[in-house]
C-alpha cells in the first residue's frame, strides 16, 4: 500500500498584509522615524516607475519602491537603516480592528470543535506581502503565523569581487529577495506542496494532488486590491476561497475596488477589514473555514464508505421474526414454448430433406425458411 505524504487535514488562511491587516503601507513608522515626507517618498517611487518603463519598455514591478529605499540610505535620508532596525520598526506597526486576536480566535473555534477534533484538523495562518518580511516578523502578528513571505535586505554584504573586507556600515545595501504580484502564487504552490515544511520538497517538483500537504480548496486567501488577482485566480481555479476587504475609513474608491473584484468573480466575497467576532468579515471567514473543515470530514467518510466493505453480520430479532415470502417461479409462456418446439421441428425437416436428395448437401437453410410459399429451386416439387 502506497503512504501518502499528507493526511491533508490542515485549513490555511493566507493573508496579504498592507491594506489588508493594517491601514495603509507599513513603511510609514520608517517616514516617521527619519521625518520623511510620506507622499514624497512614494512620488519618487512614481517617478522611478515611469523612468524605468521608458527606458526598458517593460512595465516597472510593483517592488520598485525597494531600490527608492536604497537610494534614501545611500543620500542619508535613511541613515543607518538596517535589518535590526526594520525588525523593531515592525513592533510599531497597527492593525485593524480585532487583530491580532482574531487569529488565535478562529483557531480556537475550529480546533475545540470536538468532530472536527476527532479528525485532527488544523487552522494554519500565512502571510504573503509585497511588504518587508523583516518588519512583519517584529509586529504583533509574527508570534500568530506559521510562515511569512516578503522582500528581503541584505545588510552590508562583502565588498566588491576582487576586494577584501566590507563596505563601511552596517546599513541594507542590496535587495536580497523581491515578492510582486505573480511571484506571490509561488508562495501559494510552497504552502500547497509543504515545500515551506520540508527542503527536499521543491516547489517544482511535480506532486500528485493527493500527496500535497495542503490543496488549495482547504485554502482560504484574504487580501485588499488588484495586485492580489494572480493569487486569487489560483485558490479560486482549485477550489479554495477568497475574499477582498477594504477600510471604511478611505475614499469611496476604495470601496468599488473591492466591490468590482466580486463583481467580475475575482472574489467570493468582500467587507469591512473589521475583524472583530461577530462583524460580517469575522463571521464570512469563519464560515468558511468551517465549511472546509465538514468538507475534509465528509471526503474522509466517502473514502470509507468505497473503501472499506460491511462485515457480515448477525440478523436482528426483528429480521429474524419475519416471515418467510416465497418468490414466485416465473415459467415461461406456451408462447416462447411454442416458438422453442417449432425451431426444433424446422431444424429436424431440413436434415430429412437433405438426407432424400431434396437439398444440396452442404446447404444451409436458416430455420424457417421451409415456411415460404414459393421454394428455392433447389427443392424438388412433389
Amino acid at each position: 500500500m502506497v503512504q501518502p505524504l499528507f493526511t491533508q487535514p490542515v485549513i490555511a488562511l493566507v493573508w496579504d498584509f498592507d491594506n489588508t491587516l493594517i491601514p495603509g503601507s507599513m513603511q510609514s513608522p520608517i517616514f516617521e522615524k527619519y521625518s520623511v515626507d510620506e507622499n514624497a517618498f512614494w512620488a519618487d517611487v512614481e517617478e522611478a516607475k515611469k523612468r524605468f518603463s521608458e527606458e526598458s519598455k517593460i512595465p516597472a514591478p510593483e517592488t520598485l519602491y525597494l531600490n527608492v529605499m536604497l537610494d534614501y540610505v545611500s543620500v542619508g535620508r535613511f541613515e543607518g537603516l538596517n535589518n535590526t532596525s526594520l525588525l523593531e520598526l515592525g513592533s510599531e506597526l497597527r492593525f485593524f480592528p480585532g487583530l491580532p486576536d482574531f487569529f488565535q480566535y478562529v483557531r480556537d473555534e475550529i480546533e475545540s470543535d470536538p468532530e472536527f477534533g476527532k479528525h485532527n484538523i488544523k487552522i494554519e495562518h500565512y502571510v504573503v506581502s509585497n511588504g518587508l518580511r523583516r518588519m512583519i516578523l517584529g509586529s504583533q502578528i509574527a508570534t500568530h503565523v506559521e510562515d511569512i513571505w516578503g522582500c528581503e535586505f541584505i545588510d552590508s554584504p562583502p565588498a566588491l569581487l576582487g576586494t577584501s573586507g566590507t563596505l563601511d556600515g552596517n546599513v541594507i545595501r542590496q535587495v536580497g529577495v523581491m515578492l510582486d504580484h505573480t511571484t506571490k502564487t509561488r508562495a501559494l504552490f510552497e504552502i500547497n506542496k509543504g515545500s515551506n515544511k520540508d527542503e527536499r520538497i521543491d516547489v517544482n517538483s511535480a506532486i500528485a494532488s493527493e500527496d500535497r500537504r495542503i490543496p488549495f480548496r482547504n485554502m482560504i486567501y484574504i487580501a485588499d486590491g488588484p495586485s492580489d488577482v494572480p493569487a486569487f485566480s489560483i485558490v479560486n481555479q482549485y477550489g479554495g476561497k477568497t475574499y477582498a476587504v477594504y477600510d471604511p475609513n478611505k475614499a469611496d474608491n476604495v470601496f468599488r475596488q473591492v466591490y468590482d473584484l466580486e463583481k467580475l468573480r475575482r472574489v467570493k466575497s468582500f467587507g469591512v477589514a473589521d475583524y472583530r467576532e461577530g462583524s460580517h468579515t469575522a463571521r464570512w471567514i469563519l464560515h468558511s473555514a468551517r465549511e472546509i473543515a465538514e468538507s475534509i470530514i465528509q471526503s474522509r467518510n466517502d473514502a470509507l464508505r468505497e473503501r472499506v466493505s460491511v462485515p457480515p453480520s448477525h440478523l436482528s430479532v426483528e429480521e429474524l421474526s419475519r416471515p418467510f415470502e416465497d418468490k414466485p417461479v416465473v415459467q415461461p409462456s406456451d408462447t416462447t414454448v411454442d416458438k422453442k418446439v417449432s425451431k426444433k421441428k424446422s431444424k429436424a425437416s431440413l436434415r430429412q430433406a437433405e438426407k432424400r436428395g431434396q437439398l444440396p448437401l452442404g446447404k444451409e437453410i436458416k430455420p424457417g425458411a421451409e415456411k415460404k410459399k414459393e421454394l428455392p429451386e433447389t427443392f424438388h416439387r412433389n
